[in-house]
């Protein structure tokens, strides 16, 4: 057997809505795409900022495999945090202002979340006049390295098509 055939462990960590059969339906694309569980630490008692469950997962495959397996666990809609060593290793931080509640800061926030180089790992929102005024959101991004830029830009795309302002960090070098 190769070295791209014998089977390794692998650490996975992700997001979970709090609802019945997730879990469930997170383990089944590692299965079906050749992963042997080893392990599985569901910290239910935990909460991520988002409100979601953080579960980690201990499988063993191929090296080639398991690119396709992390693929699988997004497309199927799991949150990935930290797959081998890709992690997040960089933080944005940005704010948005405006009508947040009428342009509904949920979809806002799941349409910036579909960004695969991001995850939202704080959220702060004012709405010191109300819910009919403008209000602001800071969010806290955590970025795969050398995303930055392209986070950033999927955050004015979506700020721009619901009329949002976005305040945005200086740049590196910026005085």
């Amino acid at each position: 057997m190769s070295d791209s055939e014998t089977p390794q462990p692998h650490t996975v960590r992700l997001e979970l809505v709090d609802e019945p059969g997730q879990l469930l339906a997170a383990l089944r694309p590692i299965a079906d795409n050749g992963g042997n569980l080893l392990s599985i630490y569901h910290e239910r008692g935990n909460l991520t900022p988002r409100g979601h469950i953080p579960v980690e997962v201990d499988l063993e495959c191929p090296p080639d495999r398991f690119g396709t397996v992390v693929d699988a666990l997004r497309k199927n809609g799991v949150n990935v945090i930290q797959a081998g060593a890709e992690r997040y290793g960089e933080q944005l931080t940005v704010l948005l202002v405006g009508h947040l509640v009428d342009t509904d800061l949920s979809d806002t926030l799941r349409s910036i979340e579909k960004c695969a180089s991001a995850t939202l790992e704080d959220l702060s929102v004012s709405a010191p006049e109300g819910r009919d005024e403008e209000s602001s959101a800071r969010l806290r991004l955590a970025t795969q390295a050398g995303k930055r830029a392209d986070v950033l830009g999927v955050v004015r795309e979506i700020a721009d098509r619901k009329e949002l302002r976005v305040v945005e960090p200086l740049a590196e070098g910026s005085k």
